[in-house]
Formats: C-alpha cells, structure tokens, sequence
C-alpha cells in the first residue's frame, strides 16, 4: 500500500497560522481521498515557518469499481422526461436500461452504472491542486507565478513536493501544477544552514534530510527543544523561566532549527512594574522574561530564541536584541514615570472626547453610569458603595495613559499600580484591576466585594447598552464581546453564591430597558452552555426555566443540580416515568374530552387502596415540596418527589384510570392532574429527555 508525501514550501509562515494550516491541509486532503474512495491507514500533518507538509500512510492504490442503481421514470412516460434520464444516467439508448416491475406503481427503467475504479495517482492530481486553489487561509494574496495567471496563498508558494511511495519499491512524483508550480520530488532545508536542493522519496528519508540540513519538521518537537534549552540557561545562572505557553506556540512558529541564548538589561529598569517588563519582551522581542529562583523576582535577564547556529556563538545576536530591549525598556520606564507624576483623577477630562460607541456615548457618559450601577449594587454584594464608586469613577482612567496606549492589554492593571500610587483604598485599586475579569472561561473571577460590583456594573451596561441599540451577536459574530460579558456575569454570581435577580439589575443598568426577557433569553443560552461544561444536561434547564419567573443564577443552578442528582437515582427515574404516563393519558384525555382535569380529589370517588394512598402521598408530597422550594432546600424538595414513586407504581399496576363510572373515571384523571401539578413545585417534567 503506497504513502503519500506532500510538501508545500513557501515563504515565511504567519506564526499564529501554522497550525491550524497544517490541520486544514490533512483535513481537506484526507476528507476529499475518503470521498474518492481511497481509505488510509494514517496521517500526520506539519508545520515549519516556510512549509507545510502532510504524510499519509497505508493508502489504497486504487478506489474500488461502484456498481449502482439508479431508478428512472415510468415505461410510457413521454420523450422529453426519457431524454433526461438518459442524461443524467449516461445512456445513449433506453436499451441500455432495463425495466423493473412494482405492484404499486408498475413498470419503470433502471439504469445500472459502472464506476470504475481510479489509480490513487490520478485521484491526488486532481485533489491536491483543487485543495491548494481553495484553501482556506484566515488572510492571503495573490501571487503572480511563472506568467500563469495567480495563486491565493498566504505567502508566495515556491515548489510542491508531491511524491507516492511503497515499501520496498522506489517513489514516483504525482505529476501535476498549479499556476505553474509543478510538483517535484525536491525540496529545501534551513534557509541559511541548508539552502541547497536535495531529492526525496518518502516521509522517514524527507524528514531525516531537513534534519541533516538544519530543519525539525515538529512544531511540538521545536516547542520541547525552546522549553528545556531555556530553562537549561536560566538554571546555570540560578534563575527560573517565567513560562509563556502562547510565547512559546509562537516562537516555534518562527524558527525551523532553535537555538536559546541568553540576553540582560540594565538592573535600574527593575524599578517599572514587572508585568511591563514581561509585555515590553514579550511583544517586541518575542523573548522569555526570566526570575530569582530564591525571592521569585524578576531578574535583568531574558532568554531569546536564534533560527541559526551564528559562528561567534550568538554574540552578535544577543548584542543586538539586547539594544532593542534596552531602548523598548526606557521608553515603558519614561511612560511609567510619566503617568505617575500626572494621576488618574487629573486624567479624566480625556475620556471625555475618547468615544465608546456612536450610539452609547463616551467614555465619560459610560464611567457615569458605571459609578450610579456600581453604587447601586453594592449593597446587594456586600460592598462599601462609596468604595465601589470610587472604584468605577476611576476604572476607564489609565486607558488615556501613556502606558495603556502603548500595550492596551494591560488596561485595568495599570490602573492598579497607579491608584495605589496616589494612595488610594488597596479595594479601589484591586477593583480597577478586576473589574475586567473574568475573560473567559478559566480567567479568574472577583472575589472581594468592591471588585465584584465594579466588575458587575461594566458587564451589565455592557450587555443593557448594546441590547437597547439592538446590536446584538449573530451566529459567530461577536464584535463586542457579548457572550463573554454575559458568561462573566454568571461566573461571578454562581462562584460567589450572590444573590441578584437579573431583570431588576437590567432595569437598574437602564431604567428605560424594555428588552429584559430577552437579554434573560440570552442569559440563558449562556448559562446552559456553562452548565453543560459542568456537567448539567441542557434539558434540565429547560425544565427549570419553563417554571417562568427564573431569573436568579445561583437558584437556578441549584435547581438544575438537585435535579440531576434526583432524575440519576431510581426514583427519580422511576417517578419520571410514572409522570409521563399520567401526562400522556392527561394529553389524550383532553384533547378527546375537550376538557381539563383541574379541581380536588373527591374522597368519596376513591375506592382502591392504591388510589387512596396514592392521594394521600400526593398532598404530602405537595405541601413538603413547596415549603422545601420556600426555604431554597431544593435537594428536601426533590426527597419530597421522591416519596411518589412507589404510591405512582401501585396505582397504575392495580388501578385502571378509565373506569367505567364516570364520577370515578374523573377523579382518577384529576389525581393524575395532580401528579403533574404536583412536579411543577420543582421542574417542569414535560421539558425533561431521555
């Protein structure tokens, strides 16, 4: 069985979009050869700065002859209905068809067609040019190649190495070109360590030729080589490696053949805030920040990652990035010292002229409202409201820094460092800081109360706002974060237990909102989807919500967890269905009656024991339930439901329901009413699956 080498070598690479090119090239082209017929054992896909290269394995040498059916018209139907059969079966006579008999519908033509089976050679030719035009790049221009016309690649596409190779035998290049590439069986190693052309013929002889010349084919492998050789460098020198998981992705992107080596700046810029020093590396350099391995500090030293062994051991290299970081370092040190002779509070003018949406306002108008919700839910969260305002009235302030301006995604820390600073409360300060978290799913959440009402305030007139101007999220599209703020909401509240009805908070943020159930709708997609992540089922949450009124995080998971805890117990299960076969004889019942079954159960009309117990057990049930939802013990409420099961199963094992008297038939379909309404207490059992 053959294995398919494929190699696409081009210039440099985006970092950020090798990966997912090296997946979507196995995708496409795995996907379109299954479609063809042609099965495979499997397949590896790579990624270096200028290629993308895919090895598949165990593929059939060739796909199967079909053989299918293909059903026609009528015998006798006219001329013009025949032709298009003919057509689109690929006869050229309707003798070639042959005439099936059914008793329903009589006699019709059948075309039998033959595929024949395709060499896996002629599959790939046609494929592999077909996925090269189309691929799906997140950004890519056209390139003019050898006066063909031009190809959309991400950077211009220089040769395909595109060979089919068995065990044993020799490899053969699957001819084919696009745009006047032609493929071949030679490819490149290290731009400076491998420059020269060699020939492949397989996957193990190809990697093991870019390895000789200075190339690691392995994203995963380079990232290994960059983590060990780093902290090698930094435990020589009695120092720890500050690890950047979304660095390192990134600087294996840049290399094909890593080397780490070591660069310092001077100690007196260990005076800036150290998260400064790590964004100002990081972002301009594309280094690792390191620290004292005894007093966790920042150290003036940082690791930088070379894509060639230099002759003077990296000398140069170092030197040279260390006069980058060096300039980089005094301009963050001279905003930093700057922003700190200004202030926040001198600073807020600027937010008066800094728009946050055309339709929203400024940034001031936004602060405004930030500092009446602050101090409005403060109290709901625990919170000193002069601090929460105090807080949101300087939350926006460090984004007209010099510092933010220069690394915005330090917004909100700064804050922090320079309310501190001007002595303002440590609670102020830490609410600057938090009240953008959290921003996602495993971001932290805020925890002290001042930060949790700043944090809440900027995420409600967030979604209130944007929900009023109906600018809302669309399928994927999601320009303002929307999701994110809602999913903080809820994080906030479930992981802190507050207690905060999310209309009233909606009506608080806007007293004019008049979408609040939809904004609660939306809530609820969210909250179903944090859910699920922990392990709660979406139709629990349905059948919380189908109670109305629902509008309390904290409540609500409670309710769905104590229901899924009660519905994985054989009770539980068991009194659901009882449930749904009281439900679906109420269904059919009323819709034949054209009646309800609403009102008490007539003592008089209960003859069995089962019916009587079963009565009994219900009012018990009911009144247990509502005082356990009453005092949000929804676990004693679900216990309570628990205690129908066995009264629920002798009453439909002994008791026929459609008794021939119609004063007792009644009772009965209002006893089931009653099971029905009974459940309502806690969920709505009709929107539960399974």
């Amino acid at each position: 069985m053959p294995d398919l080498l494929l190699e696409l070598f081009s210039e440099e690479i985006p970092a950020r979009m090798q990966r997912r090119a090296a997946e979507d090239l196995k995708k496409l082209i795995t996907g379109g050869l299954v479609d063809a017929g042609l099965t495979y054992e499997g397949a590896r896909a790579f990624a270096t700065p200028r290629r993308l290269t895919l090895s598949i394995t165990g593929l059939l040498a060739s796909s199967p002859d079909i053989s299918e059916e293909r059903k026609g018209p009528r015998v006798g139907v006219p001329e013009q209905a025949l032709q298009g059969f003919l057509r689109s079966a690929g006869l050229s006579s309707i003798d070639e068809a042959t005439i099936q008999s059914d008793p329903k519908k009589g006699d019709f033509y059948v075309a039998v067609i033959n595929k024949p089976g395709r060499k896996a050679e002629e599959i790939i030719a046609d494929l592999v040019p077909d996925v090269v035009r189309k691929f799906p790049w997140p950004k890519s221009q056209k390139w003019g190649v050898a006066g063909e016309g031009a190809l959309r690649w991400v950077r211009p596409l220089h040769s395909i190495v595109c060979t089919l190779s068995t065990e044993g035998e020799g490899s053969e290049v699957v001819p084919f070109s696009v745009e006047g590439i032609v493929s071949g069986n030679e490819t490149q190693g290290h731009r400076f360590h491998g420059k020269e052309s060699f020939a492949v013929k397989r996957f193990d002889d190809y990697e093991a030729g870019l390895r000789a010349r200075k190339v690691i084919l392995d994203l995963d492998e380079r990232k290994e080589i960059i983590l060990n050789d780093a902290k090698t460098l930094a435990f020589a020198q009695g120092l720890e490696l500050i690890e950047d998981m979304g660095l390192l992705e990134e600087v294996a992107g840049l290399v094909e053949w890593p080397v780490a080596l070591m660069g310092s700046f001077e100690e007196a810029f260990l005076a800036i805030p150290e998260e400064v020093i790590q964004t100002t590396i990081r972002e301009n350099q594309k280094c690792f920040v390191l620290k004292d391995a005894k007093t966790g500090k920042l150290a003036n030293k940082f690791v930088l990652v070379s894509n060639l062994i230099a002759p003077d051991d990296g000398k140069t290299i170092v030197a040279g990035n260390q006069k980058v970081v060096r300039a980089r370092l005094s301009d963050a040190k001279f905003f930093w010292e700057t922003d700190l002779k200004t202030g926040l509070e001198t600073r807020l003018y600027k937010l008066d002229s800094m728009v946050f949406h055309e339709k929203l306002g400024t940034q001031s108008q936004r602060v405004a409202r930030l500092v009446a919700l602050s101090e409005a839910l403060a109290p709901k969260v625990g919170a000193d409201a002069a601090l929460a305002a105090r807080a949101a009235k300087l939350a926006k302030a460090d984004l007209v820094t010099d510092m933010v301006f220069e690394f915005t995604e330090l917004q909100g820390l700064m804050g922090r460092y320079y309310a501190l600073a001007q002595n303002e409360d440590p609670k102020v300060a830490d609410a600057i800081e938090m009240h953008y978290k959290p921003q996602g799913p495993s971001d932290e959440v805020p925890t002290e109360p001042v930060s949790i009402s700043v944090a809440l305030a900027d995420k409600l007139d967030l979604l209130t706002g944007f929900w009023a101007i109906d600018e809302k999220p669309t399928g994927s599209k999601d320009p303002f974060a929307l999701r994110r703020a809602a999913l903080g909401v809820i994080r906030i509240l479930e992981e802190n237990g507050i207690r905060l009805s999310l209309l009233d908070s909606f009506k608080t943020a806007r007293s004019d909102f008049a979408q609040g159930d939809d904004l609660l709708s939306f809530f609820v997609d969210r909250l179903s989807v944090y859910l699920k992540d922990k392990g709660a089922r979406h139709d629990l949450l349905d059948a919380v919500f189908a109670l109305g009124g629902q509008d309390d995080i904290v409540m609500i998971s409670k309710r769905v967890e104590a229901l899924g805890s009660f519905l994985a117990s054989d009770d539980g299960a068991n009194l659901l269905a009882g449930y749904r076969r009281a439900a679906n004889i109420l269904r059919a019942e009323e819709k034949k009656s054209d009646a309800s079954f609403e009102g008490l159960v007539e003592g008089a009309h209960l003859h069995e024991p089962e019916e009587v117990a079963l009565a009994a057990a219900i009012e018990t049930a009911r009144v247990a339930a509502e005082e356990a939802v009453s005092a949000e013990n929804f676990e004693a409420a679900m216990s309570a439901l628990a205690t129908l099961r066995a009264p629920v199963d002798a009453f439909f094992e002994k008791v026929l329901v459609n008794d021939e008297r119609p004063d007792v038939r009644e009772n009965r379909l209002k006893m089931l009413n009653q099971i029905r309404a009974t459940t309502l207490t806690v969920a709505d059992f009709s929107k539960i699956a399974g």
